[in-house]
């Protein structure tokens, strides 16, 4: 724990909507690898920025080249790896910028608790379980992680060797077996009206 910090306080979130004219959030992509997460969340930054709306996607792997590349794949990484999204995200919605997370984020607990950093904050935290069946995605397999980790080459591969806990009650549901890319980047952003996040 971090000792003798103060927080310095600065324009109050309020203070910074009406200066940016725009409102933060936090829509958060959860799903098997091969679900079509970050994929969506190309398509939904692309949608989001040619309507004028400041928009961030912060993407799994990408992530782990930089500020997430001392960890793993174990339970212990995985938590500390979205627990740190968690902080980041929440920083660009306190920013008035859409954060759009794509990650695995295979455990319920650590979802919910980056729901509850937001609501402490204030702040929109919009789940989105991009949904497709295990064959599916095996099918798929883009990078070649489910083979491998069938072969015994990837230890703690989620879906196959290591859990996937998914959303209970997540604010959208997306099945990408049955609905386009583009049909679940609009629903999202439909999502986004509805509710006066955009």
């Amino acid at each position: 724990m971090s000792t003798n910090i103060t927080w310095h306080p600065n324009l109050t979130y309020e203070e910074r909507s009406g200066l940016r004219k725009q409102n933060g959030a936090t829509v958060w992509l959860t799903g098997l690898s091969a679900s079509g997460k970050s994929t969506i969340a190309c398509a939904l930054e692309q949608l989001l920025l040619s309507e004028n709306v400041a928009a961030y996607r912060l993407d799994g792997d990408n992530i782990r080249f930089g500020l997430n590349k001392d960890l793993g794949f174990s339970e212990k990484d995985r938590n500390e790896n979205i627990r740190r999204i968690s902080e980041v995200s929440k920083l660009f919605a306190d920013s008035c910028t859409i954060s759009i997370t794509s990650f695995i984020s295979p455990y319920r607990v650590d979802r919910d608790r980056a729901r509850v950093l937001h609501k402490d904050s204030g702040l929109k935290f919009v789940e989105v379980f991009v949904d497709v069946p295990l064959d599916v995605a095996e099918q798929r397999d883009p990078k070649g992680l489910y083979k491998k980790a069938r072969e015994g080459i990837i230890k703690d591969f989620t879906g196959v060797s290591a859990p996937y806990e998914a959303p209970d009650a997540p604010e959208l549901h997306l099945r990408t077996d049955k609905q386009t890319v583009e049909e679940c980047a609009q629903q999202i952003y439909l999502y986004l009206k509805k509710e006066s996040i955009i």
